[in-house]
C-alpha cells in the first residue's frame, strides 16, 4: 500500500466526505480509492476480457457469404426466410 500526503481545499474535503457517506466508507482513503476507480471504469480503457478475445478470434475464422449490393442481401434474406 502506498501513502501519500495531498493537500486538499475546501470544497474538495467536502466532496471526500459526501462520497464516503453515500457509499458507506469508513476512511477518506476508501473515498479516494472508489473515486479513482469510478475515474478508471469511465475515462481509461478497459482491458479486454480474455474470453471475448478467444470469441472474437472464433469469428473472424468463420467464412461468411459476400454480398454485391443491400438488394442483393435483401433477396437473399427473403429467399431463406
Amino acid at each position: 500500500m502506498v501513502q501519500s500526503i495531498i493537500d486538499l481545499g475546501e470544497k474538495e474535503d467536502r466532496i471526500l466526505n459526501i462520497v464516503k457517506a453515500m457509499y458507506g466508507l469508513k476512511n477518506k482513503s476508501q473515498a479516494v480509492a472508489f473515486i479513482a476507480g469510478k475515474y478508471e471504469d469511465a475515462f481509461l480503457e478497459p482491458e479486454l476480457n480474455p474470453e471475448f478475445v478467444v470469441k472474437l478470434n472464433e469469428i473472424k475464422k468463420e467464412k461468411g457469404l459476400k454480398f454485391n449490393s443491400v438488394s442483393d442481401l435483401r433477396k437473399h434474406i427473403e429467399k431463406n426466410a
